[in-house]
């Protein structure tokens, strides 16, 4: 079972997020929990992907047309810490 770590600016995106968006994301967490990365990578809409540049370390997954959340695993404590949930923003902030 994965834990999931969730940064504190996200609480305030989260609420400005569409429905939808917010039904994709908590079963996107769901996924997370159960079987892990592994099973983003096994349903082919979330199109998880390794990110480079100024996110190298991070990865993504589609949540919508324009959404993405962005995270980065720790598999040594089995954990996922999602660090953005944004309108395909990839600029680092």
């Amino acid at each position: 079972m994965w834990q999931i770590l969730e940064h504190r600016r996200l609480e305030k995106q989260l609420r400005t997020l569409p429905v939808e968006i917010l039904k994709r994301y908590e079963k996107w967490k769901d996924i997370v929990r159960i079987s892990g990365p592994v099973g983003l990578r096994a349903i082919r809409g979330f199109n998880d992907e390794q990110l480079g540049g100024a996110w190298k370390g991070h990865r993504s997954s589609r949540l919508g047309q324009t959404y993405r959340v962005f995270y980065r695993i720790e598999t040594h404590k089995v954990l996922v810490k999602v660090v953005d949930l944004t309108p395909h923003d990839y600029r680092k902030k």
